[in-house]
């Protein structure tokens, strides 16, 4: 992706860092005190609807002043293209299949969740001694092991799931304290809610995740903002998560941290029905393509951060556990993969990602590879189907094989194909591919084979 197609989706993560913990030089923070972090994971928000170049017809200025007051990150994407794995790899900081919650997204009556040896970010903090605490929507599984109060967050209010399930209330830790719930007021009461969780105690360090419910349907908006925006009911609900991110920002400032934290806004998948990839190709759920997992990014740290940059350096959600953890001045966990790279440098406009190449997958299959520069796809939806396009199909070799080589800075659309002129590049995604198959598509499997 390029810094003019990709810049729209719901995710704000704010770190919060005390004062002369970082520099600007691209160098990790030194000795000091413990940074705060906020992450603001929206659901559903599109590529092409928040930011300076976002929807012509939705105001964002909130989001709009973080742009130019930090970085931007062009060509960012979440874990997965949809729900449950994209919040699994955001937490964990590793390719959802690991973790079990590769496949589709948790239902009401679902048994399972996210496993109890997994350690999420709230946990790796909380044991360097910092107060955790979770707002909106949690979508990884509602056994006790699963819910955010066994995963780390000393206090979680929100949903359980996405905001079409049902049976469906709100909770405040592990109790619902409102059935039906009142949608229309959601977005206002969780930003009610971190801006408490902010002022309790801003002289310790702390770290909030909200997760917003929407632009995820059914569509909801508080009185004050329905009708406003020139794009309908989708973008009176950004126009309220713009005004939650205001709130957040001044919250900040009334405590005095507003320059000790840095801002991340980005979402869990590309958008839905409504909404705008950009110039992205596709949308939520598309296997492999760039408008379904491709999401926008953007974080702000006044002092540390320099204003007004983009990088292009190919990152993926799950970076933040080490980049968080890397900053609190916490080690990772030994015991287990962890595919997740710090980015800090990243963050303050750098350039070159700590990544070589990323993968894409539809459930358990990878579907894609990417490098910096070229996308290489094998597996795509078509009319319902997973079509692949590698190898023979009944004894007929694919019109398409070995797969479909995509230029992304020639042509970030994703419409014209360089496998057969660039051989070379597709050996080496072939070995990449091959790689990730034998690492982690067995992991897949298992998960299958458990699962019966």
């Amino acid at each position: 992706m390029i810094s003019n197609i990709r810049f729209n989706c719901t995710f704000i993560l704010l770190l919060v860092f005390s004062a002369g913990l970082a520099t600007a030089s691209g160098q990790d923070p030194g000795e000091g005190e413990q940074p705060n972090f906020i992450i603001i994971f929206n659901d559903d928000l599109g590529y092409g609807d928040v930011g300076l170049e976002g929807s012509p017809l939705i105001e964002t200025p909130n989001i709009d002043q973080m742009e130019a007051e930090g970085v931007k990150l062009t060509n960012h994407y979440s874990s997965a293209n949809v729900c449950t794995p994209a919040r699994a790899g955001l937490l964990t900081g590793r390719y959802p299949i690991r973790t079990g919650l590769a496949h589709s997204v948790l239902f009401p009556e679902d048994e399972h969740g996210l496993p109890e040896e997994e350690v999420t970010i709230a946990e790796a903090l909380k044991d360097e001694g910092y107060r955790t605490g979770m707002v909106g929507k949690w979508h990884l599984g509602t056994p006790e092991v699963s819910w955010p109060t066994g995963n780390g967050f000393d206090s979680f209010y929100g949903l359980p799931y996405s905001n079409d399930m049902r049976p469906l209330a709100l909770y405040r830790n592990e109790e619902p304290v409102e059935e039906p719930v009142n949608q229309t007021t959601l977005t206002r009461r969780y930003t009610e809610q971190a801006v408490d969780f902010i002022e309790e105690q801003p002289q310790e360090p702390f770290f909030l995740y909200l997760a917003h419910s929407m632009p995820h349907v059914p569509l909801h908006a508080s009185d004050s903002f329905q009708g406003r925006s020139k794009a309908g009911l989708y973008g009176d609900v950004i126009e309220e998560i713009d005004w939650s991110v205001g709130q957040i920002l001044a919250a900040l400032k009334r405590a005095g941290i507003d320059e000790n934290t840095l801002v991340i806004v980005t979402s869990d998948n590309g958008p839905w029905f409504e909404g705008s990839s950009g110039e992205l190709r596709e949308r939520k759920g598309a296997a492999s393509w760039e408008g379904g997992q491709g999401v926008p990014f953007i974080a702000r740290w006044p002092g540390h951060i320099p204003p007004g940059v983009t990088s292009d350096a190919i990152t993926m959600n799950f970076d933040l556990f080490p980049t968080l953890l890397t900053l609190a001045g916490s080690q990772l966990p030994e015991n287990r993969p962890i595919d997740g790279k710090n980015i800090w440098s990243v963050l303050q406009g750098g350039e070159t990602s700590p990544h070589e190449y990323l993968y894409f997958f539809n459930n358990e299959q990878i579907t894609a590879v990417r490098s910096q520069r070229w996308k290489f796809v094998v597996r795509s939806y078509y009319r319902g189907g997973l079509s692949r396009f590698e190898g023979s199909i009944q004894g007929r070799p694919h019109y398409y094989d070995p797969g479909l080589l995509f230029d992304l800075e020639r042509n970030p659309a994703e419409q014209f194909s360089y496998t057969r002129e660039r051989p070379e590049v597709v050996e080496q995604m072939v070995r990449w591919l091959e790689k990730g198959r034998r690492e982690l598509e067995p992991l897949g499997k298992e998960e299958e084979r458990n699962a019966q």
